[in-house]
C-alpha cells in the first residue's frame, strides 16, 4: 500500500455524500452510530436483510407486494431467491422522472448530438412498448440487439423491459457465427439491427452479416432495422423500420405490468473457455437494486448529474450505465473510437457536455497517459467529480497521470466486477481516500475475502476472489442449463457454498483491495473478457493447423492475447495474416491475437483438457507446481524460452 493517500475527499464533500446521507438514515432507523466505512461495510454483510430492504426504501424502489420476507428461505448458496413476495418494473423505475431535463445525450464520431428528455423517452418507450405487444411480444420473450451504443438501443431495451421480456444484446462488430452462438441459445423472437457502424472514421457495413444471422435464427418473428449511418431497409417480410414506427402516436400509458423480483431482464454471456459462451440470466429487481447501490452511495450520483461511460452494447457497463436514469441523471453516450480524430475525442465531450462522471477503461487511461497528453492544460473540467477506470488493474502510474495531467480534485475510482454479477465487488467510495495502484473498498453488501489454495481468508496476500453470502446479482440461473449443472460448475465447483469469481485479489488490513487480473483461463484484452473456445473454433478450422492454445499476459497494464499454433504445413506471415483476419471476421476484432507462435506440442490433462493455465504461468514467470496430471509434460519446455 502507499504510504499515503494520493487524494483526499474534503469534508464537505463527505458531510453531503450519497454515503453519509444513507448512513445516517440507517443510524436513525437502526439506533446505530455507524462512522468509519468499514464498520458500515460489516454491518451490511452481517445484516443482509436490513441493509437491502432499507436501500430499497431510501432509494424509493418502485414495487408492489412486501419486503418480508427478504428471502425464500435460508441464505444458501448457490439456491438464495430474494423478496418473493416483491413485484416490480425495472423500466418503470428507469423512467419514473417524466420531465424535460434531459435523460440520453448521444454522441457520434461524426460529431452529431442528440438530446433526448424524460419526457420524451417515456413517450418512445410507450410507442415501442405497444408495437412489440402488438407483433405478439410477450412476458419472457426474449428481444436480441446488434446495435451501436445510441439511443434508439435503450428505448428498445426500455420497452422490451415494461413488457416483462427479456433483452439480449452483442456488439455490431461481432462476426456473424459469434453473434449466432449466442442468441441461437436463447430463441429471440424480435432481432433489432443496424445498417452498420463507424470507427476511425471508416463505415462498416452488416447489412449482409444481419440478414444472414436472420435467416439463422428459427424462433425469429420479427425485425427492427434503425437506420444510423446510411439506410438499413432489409429485403425481409418480418421486418420494419424504427423510423417509421416512431411515428405512430400512443396515448400514455398509465400503468404497466409488475413482474416477480426474480424476474428475467437480461440475458449475459459469459466469454466462453470450454464451449459456446453461457447464456447468462440476470433478475430485474436483482440488478436494479445493485445498480441503484453503486451508482448512488458508492458513484455519488444525484439528480441531475451527468454520466458517461465508454463502452458498446455487449460490454456490462452499457447495462450499468443506462440504470442511471433510475437516478434523475443524464447519461451520456458516445459510439465510436475514442481516439478518433485524435486522443482529444472523450476529453472534448467531457469538457463540453460538462460531465460529472466519467466512465472508461484502464487501457484508455494508459493509452492517453502514452500520448504525452495533458488533458488539464486543454480543457476544463470543473464540474467532473469522479473519474472511474475498469476492464484491468489500473496502473500505480496512470492514477499519478490522472492526479498530475487532468484534475487533482477528482475521486479516481478503479472498479472491478463483471457480466457474471453484472456489477461490482470492489469499487469507488466518496467518503475515503485514494491510494495508488488501489481499489477504495468492498461493495455495501458484498462479503468478499481473498482465499488461499485450502480455502482459508487471508489478509494482504494474493489469493482467490470470494463471496461468502448470497446477493441480489448472482444470476438466477443459466439459459437450457439442466440442473444448474453448468451454473455450479462456473461458480461453486472449488469453494462449497462460496461464490469464486475467477479474478485474484489481496485485502489490505485498511480495506484496499488490489486486483491481479483472472486465476482462469479467460482473456481479457481491452477489458473484455473472451473465451478461448471462440478462438480455438475459428483456427482448428484453418488448412495446416493441427492444433492450438491461447493465452494472455499483461503488457503495460493491459492483456494481451498470445496464440500458439501446432502446424502441419509450413508456418508463416501468411499463416498469421490468414489467422488473424479470421477471427477478426468471424469473432470480433477483440479476438485476433497479439503474436501468433509455432510449437511442436501442446500440453493435455490425462483426460485429454488443454492446460491453458500451466501454459500462462510459464509465459508469466511462474513455476508449475503439479505435473502428475499433465499427459504430456515434456511439452511445457517448448514455452520457456518464447521471445515475446
Amino acid at each position: 500500500m502507499s504510504i499515503k493517500p494520493i487524494w483526499n475527499p474534503s469534508k464537505n464533500l463527505v458531510a453531503q455524500s450519497n454515503l453519509t446521507s444513507f448512513q445516517n438514515y440507517i443510524n436513525k432507523k437502526y439506533n446505530t452510530n455507524f462512522q468509519a466505512y468499514d464498520d458500515f461495510h460489516k454491518w451490511s454483510v452481517n445484516s443482509l436483510n436490513q441493509f437491502w430492504s432499507s436501500l430499497i426504501e431510501y432509494e424509493k424502489i418502485i414495487y408492489k407486494g412486501s419486503l418480508r420476507p427478504h428471502v425464500d428461505g435460508d441464505m444458501r448458496m448457490p439456491g438464495t431467491k430474494w423478496y418473493p413476495n416483491m413485484k416490480l418494473n425495472f423500466a418503470q423505475n428507469l423512467l419514473k422522472f417524466n420531465n424535460d431535463s434531459t435523460a440520453i445525450e448521444s454522441h457520434s464520431e461524426s460529431g452529431e448530438i442528440v438530446q433526448i428528455s424524460f419526457k420524451e423517452l417515456n413517450q418512445k418507450v410507450d410507442t415501442f412498448y405497444v408495437y412489440l405487444k402488438s407483433i405478439g411480444v410477450t412476458c419472457g420473450d426474449r428481444v436480441a440487439s446488434v446495435t451501436p451504443n445510441i439511443s434508439e438501443t435503450i428505448v428498445l431495451m426500455l420497452a422490451t423491459a415494461k413488457l416483462g421480456a427479456i433483452w439480449t444484446s452483442c456488439s455490431p462488430d461481432f462476426g456473424e457465427e459469434a453473434i449466432l452462438d449466442r442468441f441461437e441459445q436463447v430463441s429471440p423472437k424480435v432481432l433489432i439491427v443496424t445498417d452498420g457502424y463507424s470507427f476511425k472514421g471508416k463505415y462498416f457495413s452488416i447489412k449482409d452479416k444481419i440478414i444472414n444471422v436472420a435467416s439463422k435464427i428459427n424462433s425469429l418473428e420479427s425485425i427492427i432495422t434503425i437506420d444510423y449511418i446510411n439506410d438499413c431497409e432489409v429485403n425481409d417480410n418480418r421486418a420494419q423500420r424504427y423510423r417509421d414506427l416512431e411515428k405512430k402516436s400512443v396515448s400514455k400509458i398509465s400503468d404497466c405490468d409488475v413482474f416477480d423480483f426474480n424476474h428475467p431482464l437480461y440475458i449475459m454471456y459469459s466469454s466462453g473457455t470450454t464451449g459456446k459462451p453461457k447464456s447468462i440470466v440476470h433478475s430485474s429487481g436483482g440488478t436494479l437494486i445493485q445498480h441503484v447501490k453503486e451508482l448512488s452511495l458508492h458513484t455519488n450520483i444525484k439528480k441531475g448529474d451527468k454520466i458517461f461511460y465508454y463502452t458498446t452494447c455487449g460490454w456490462m457497463m452499457w447495462n450499468w450505465l443506462v440504470s442511471a436514469l433510475s437516478l434523475g441523471a443524464t447519461i451520456v453516450l458516445y459510439d465510436g473510437n475514442p481516439f478518433f480524430p485524435n486522443e482529444r475525442r472523450l476529453l472534448e465531450l467531457a469538457s463540453k457536455s460538462r460531465i460529472n462522471v466519467f466512465g472508461t477503461s484502464a487501457k484508455y487511461i494508459d493509452s492517453l497517459r502514452l500520448t504525452g497528453c495533458k488533458p488539464s492544460d486543454e480543457f476544463n473540467f470543473d464540474l467532473l467529480n469522479s473519474i472511474l477506470s475498469t476492464g484491468s488493474p489500473l496502473a500505480e502510474e496512470n492514477f499519478e497521470f490522472v492526479y498530475n495531467h487532468w484534475k487533482k480534485n477528482v475521486q479516481l475510482s478503479s472498479i472491478s466486477g463483471g457480466t457474471d454479477i453484472i456489477s461490482c465487488f470492489a469499487l469507488g467510495n466518496p467518503n475515503l481516500p485514494v491510494y495508488k495502484g488501489e481499489l477504495q473498498c468492498l461493495g455495501l453488501g458484498m462479503n468478499v475475502k481473498s482465499y488461499d489454495d485450502s480455502g482459508n481468508s487471508i489478509i494482504s496476500e494474493k489469493g482467490e476472489l470470494v463471496c461468502e453470502t448470497p446477493f441480489p446479482s448472482m444470476p438466477i440461473f443459466f439459459w437450457n442449463d439442466k440442473d444448474d449443472a453448468k451454473y455450479h460448475e462456473a461458480y461453486f465447483s472449488k469453494f462449497k457454498e462460496k461464490w469464486t469469481h475467477g479474478d485474484y485479489i489481496s485485502i489490505n488490513k485498511l480495506g484496499g483491495i488490489r486486483i491481479f487480473g483472472r486465476s482462469d483461463a479467460t482473456l481479457n484484452p481491452g477489458g473484455v473478457r473472451i473465451g478461448t473456445s471462440e478462438i480455438y473454433k475459428v483456427v482448428d478450422q484453418i488448412d495446416g493447423v493441427l492444433d492450438s492454445v491461447a493465452i494472455s499476459k499483461n503488457f503495460n497494464g493491459d492483456d494481451k492475447i498470445l496464440l500458439f499454433v501446432k502446424m502441419s504445413k509450413e508456418f508463416n506471415n501468411e499463416t498469421i495474416t490468414l489467422i488473424k483476419q479470421r477471427l477478426r471476421e468471424e469473432c470480433s476484432p477483440k479476438h485476433v491475437p497479439y503474436k501468433v507462435f509455432k510449437v511442436d506440442d501442446i500440453p493435455y490433462t490425462l483426460n485429454g483438457k488443454k492446460i491453458e493455465l500451466a501454459i500462462k504461468k510459464i509465459i508469466n514467470g511462474e513455476e508449475v507446481s503439479n505435473k502428475s496430471s499433465i499427459a504430456n509434460p515434456e511439452s511445457l519446455k517448448l514455452f520457456e524460452n518464447i521471445s515475446i
